[in-house]
């Protein structure tokens, strides 16, 4: 698989919607209502994947629904529920020097300016002031997203962040 096929976790299908083969879906995209600007799902459930086109979809109160090619009525709906979606890296945008997926994130090591290791990127979190670094080493540490401040560098090709934060926190 090349590195433009890798598939990227962007939601997953956590319900169904009316009669007519609506899903209900669980977005980690910002905002909320982008996962249905890709086209083109990869749909996993355990070990199965199926690729399925977005004919529709939209923001409905706090969540997002979409309707798929192929899924007409709310039986063939139900048999997504749970399903994994995924895009592939190729379908995403190009983003700037100082942008990340957090996808590219999960484990990589994560050292302060003094050279201390604190683990490995186990998750990112979003949270109203800024988003948050899960590390986890000899023990979690919370890590605020901040660039220039608490960021220092990034390194993907090294798999490897620089943090400017005390160990002992």
């Amino acid at each position: 698989m090349s590195d433009d096929d890798t598939l990227i976790p962007l939601g997953k299908i956590s319900g169904v919607f009316g009669l007519q083969g609506w899903v209900k879906v669980c977005s980690d995209t910002d905002p909320r209502e982008g996962i249905v600007r890709y086209r083109q799902w990869v749909l996993e459930q355990g070990a199965d994947q199926k690729t399925l086109r977005v004919e529709q979809g939209k923001r409905h109160g706090k969540g997002v629904i979409a309707k798929l090619d192929g899924i007409a009525d709310r039986d063939a709906a139900e048999s997504l529920v749970g399903s994994r979606i995924a895009v592939r890296r190729a379908d995403l945008p190009q983003l700037a020097d100082d942008e990340y997926y957090w996808s590219d994130l999960i484990g990589i090591q994560v050292e302060t300016v003094a050279g201390v290791a604190l683990g490995t990127v186990k998750s990112l979190f979003a949270t109203g002031a800024n988003d948050v670094i899960v590390v986890d080493g000899d023990r979690e540490r919370l890590i605020p997203w901040i660039q220039g401040q608490v960021i220092k560098q990034i390194d993907l090709d090294q798999r490897r962040m620089e943090v400017d934060w005390d160990p002992d926190f």
